[in-house]
């Protein structure tokens, strides 16, 4: 497949095929060397991560063959970039397809090709000729302390670029915890006064998926989602979608039996650890963590730290850091208190 470049680029400094933008994502796919079956196969793999039925894969393909790829806007706040290093080493799509053949990208720092006055100059650009018709993808938390003095760019605040550009699309996606509920950033005491996005920006219509990076498979379902169905996923009262987070860690985790059979790792390295014991002793926060994590999985699904041999510390809820912490203790074995404070 040939690998293209930034759509802003390649329009501005080649001015190749400018009448990709109207033209539907099969048909891009196809001509870029992707075949059917490929594209069928991205198809069912999408259908998947959306937990619908595989009856809904033909659907899927159906609709990304009509769709004309929208324009997307990807802001990075106060973060560790750390959702932009997942969504790089994303696979099926890659990052390549995703975001220069699924996607128009506008405006994203870290890899597009305009930098400076040129880079702000697109991001105005498509804020004001595409609006009501761009995504928008917001990762890291939003300080408002100091007038947002503790996040600017281009000379404007977090705060203020966050509202302009969220309030213009017609949906904005929380990538990652830092963007859905403000993160570490936001842990006590909280000295930038770091916030999710959907606190900064009232009346947005925001997307969380959160998760220390965000999942890229979650990130690319949600946008097919949109671009299939025309609006966006049922979603749970933390804002997140259910068919990622309709479930808890705990329960499709591979450790599970373990966890029936009292069979508990107590110290790092012992024999249960080796053998894959229930890591709930050692501070394990599944039970309290509604995430796809065992099924999604990260790096082409090749693993996830409870696979890992590390337990989860519960990163995609709400004040993780604080509620759930310290990482390394347990909760108290109450599946009530877990219902109480966790449950959708």
């Amino acid at each position: 497949m040939k690998k293209p470049v930034n759509s802003y680029a390649e329009r501005e400094r080649k001015k190749n095929r400018p009448e990709d933008d109207f033209r539907s994502v099969g048909s891009l796919l196809k001509e870029r060397g992707v075949s059917r079956r490929d594209f069928l196969r991205f198809c069912s793999l999408m259908t998947a991560a959306m937990s619908l039925p595989a009856t809904f894969a033909p659907r899927v393909a159906h609709a990304l063959d009509r769709v004309r790829r929208p324009p997307l806007v990807w802001l990075e706040f106060q973060a560790c970039t750390g959702d932009t290093e997942a969504l790089l080493r994303s696979a099926n799509p890659t990052v390549s397809e995703l975001l220069l053949e699924i996607l128009s990208v506008e405006y994203h720092e870290t890899i597009m090709a305009a930098a400076g006055h040129q880079a702000e100059a697109a991001l105005d650009k498509t804020i004001s000729e595409q609006k009501g018709k761009y995504i928008c993808v917001l990762a890291g938390s939003i300080p408002l302390k100091e007038n947002g003095a503790y996040g600017c760019v281009g000379g404007k605040s977090n705060l203020e670029r966050a509202r302009q550009v969220a309030s213009g699309a017609v949906a904005t996606i929380a990538a990652g915890t830092c963007a859905s509920f403000g993160g570490i950033a936001a842990a006590s005491p909280n000295p930038t006064g770091a916030v999710g996005v959907r606190e900064a920006v009232p009346g947005a219509t925001v997307i969380n998926l959160p998760g220390c990076p965000v999942n890229a498979d979650n990130l690319t379902a949600t946008i097919v989602h949109f671009l299939v169905f025309g609006k966006i996923p049922a979603l749970d009262n933390n804002g997140r979608p259910l068919f990622a987070y309709g479930k808890r860690i705990h329960d499709n985790c591979e450790r599970r039996p373990h966890f029936h059979a009292s069979q508990f790792v107590k110290k790092w390295g012992d024999f249960g650890h080796r053998k894959g014991f229930c890591l709930f002793e050692m501070g394990c926060k599944g039970p309290a963590t509604f995430h796809n994590c065992p099924i999604q999985r990260y790096n082409e699904k090749t693993n996830w730290p409870v696979g890992a041999g590390h337990h989860c510390v519960g990163c995609s809820e709400p004040a993780f850091w604080d509620v759930l912490g310290p990482l390394y203790k347990r909760l108290p074995y109450s599946p009530g208190f877990w219902h109480k404070a966790y449950i959708i």
